[in-house]
């Protein structure tokens, strides 16, 4: 039976189709980045909904460094196939609108942030089946050859399906993919989620592992982590001496304290995805029988 959103989808026109025809793009905005809008839109093959990702190229025709940039994460999340990371289904430029379009799948419920806020009675295992989630991604990423870093992770990038708990990363415009024992070198994302080694600009996947503890904190806390800083400046200052954001006292559950501190330790002393993933942490966190059937 369709749904009252699919039916609500029939009736609207598209505002635009891809060149194939398989895909139609309504007006409605799902996400509004510095880079790219995300509108709805309708696969009319598979009879699905999916997110129409669009960026003006002529925001950029001074800044190829950028043009280039959108090019890789493109190529980047072409190459990726994992059920914790969102898939890119196709691409293409338009000349004559000077914009590059790229279909992705779209996750019913939007992002981490939004869901969180919006539910506030989650119990500390369900944050734990998202946090487990996402790092299964992470080490995907981390894991890949060549590694991605993805630079930007936060609960604005994370999506999820309410309906079946199912999380995955999105957004991997910044992302660095880097060879093995190769650090990156550029200082990109999202302050407040930062590792203090992201802004001496030569790091490793571990800055990730950083801001999946920002984003556990977040989780549990229903705050933005450094809230209490007005401006990036001492967002950067306290980062950058070690002073640990408020948010962090006021987290109750000792388990929960001490794991979040493990990643935001000093880069050599945290945890890989992997080895977080194997944390007595999880212990309690059971594999869904059907999780396979979940992300077939």
């Amino acid at each position: 039976m369709p749904s009252e959103n699919q039916e609500q989808s029939d009736k609207e026109p598209f505002v635009e189709i891809d060149p194939s025809g398989r895909y139609g793009r309504y007006n409605e905005l799902l996400g509004c980045g510095a880079v790219k809008k995300v509108y709805r839109a309708f696969d009319q093959e598979d009879g699905i909904e999916v997110a129409w990702n669009q960026v003006k190229l002529r925001n950029f025709t001074n800044d190829p460094a950028m043009i280039e940039r959108l090019y890789a994460e493109v190529g980047l999340l072409r190459s990726l196939a994992d059920k914790n990371i969102i898939t890119l289904y196709n691409v293409w430029r338009d000349a004559e609108n000077n914009t590059l379009n790229f279909m992705t799948e779209v996750c019913t419920n939007g992002n981490l942030r939004d869901y969180r806020k919006k539910h506030k009675h989650v119990s500390l295992i369900a944050l734990k089946k998202w946090s487990k989630q996402i790092l299964k991604g992470l080490e995907y990423l981390h894991t890949h050859e060549p590694c991605v870093i993805h630079r930007d992770l936060n609960c604005s990038n994370v999506f999820i399906n309410g309906n079946i708990g199912q999380v995955k990363i999105g957004d991997l415009g910044l992302a660095a993919i880097v060879g093995k024992n190769h650090s990156a070198h550029s200082v990109l994302g999202t302050p407040e989620f930062m590792a203090p080694e992201l802004y001496e600009e030569d790091y490793t996947e571990m800055v990730d592992i950083y801001s999946f503890g920002m984003c556990v904190l977040e989780m549990v806390t229903l705050e933005i982590p450094y809230s209490e800083c007005d401006n990036v400046v001492k967002i950067y200052k306290k980062v950058t001496s070690g002073v640990r954001p408020q948010s962090l006292n006021k987290v109750e559950d000792p388990e929960v304290k001490a794991f979040v501190e493990k990643c935001l330790a000093q880069p050599r002393a945290r945890p890989s995805a992997t080895e977080l993933l194997n944390d007595p942490f999880f212990d309690e966190v059971e594999e869904d029988d059907n999780e396979e059937n979940v992300y077939s």
